[in-house]
């Protein structure tokens, strides 16, 4: 099954770890669709700014802090994932709240471990 992954909050800085998700995901054959807070292009991959119109996404993760998510809720919702991940630091309750509501399943999880140890 193809894991059509968002990454909110995506950076090209190879230090941040949005950026080593990228690689990670790339390196799994994970098709990424990149979200952050300046446009540029990061491992062949470009990063979006805003919240483009996407289809067919399975899961959503997140790379920016609970604050900065609530510009986000209402997109989020919108794609409709199978799963969103809230990696460590962005852990957010109402969201976590408002996801499970429409049947989103929800992970206080890191997405480096999950693809590490083949439970992505």
């Amino acid at each position: 099954m193809i894991k059509h992954t968002l990454i909110i909050g995506a950076s090209a800085n190879t230090e941040r770890y949005s950026n080593i998700a990228i690689t990670k995901l790339q390196l799994y054959n994970i098709p990424v669709t990149c979200i952050g807070a300046k446009v540029a292009t990061t491992h062949g991959q470009p990063i979006l700014t805003g919240m483009p119109v996407l289809h067919n996404v399975h899961t959503i993760t997140l790379y920016i802090n609970p604050k900065a998510q609530e510009a986000y809720y209402t997109y989020i919702l919108s794609l409709k994932p199978t799963r969103l991940i809230f990696n460590p630091g962005t852990e957010n309750p109402i969201l976590y709240k408002m996801a499970t509501a429409q049947h989103i399943n929800c992970l206080n999880a890191c997405t480096l471990v999950l693809l590490t140890t083949y439970q992505y």
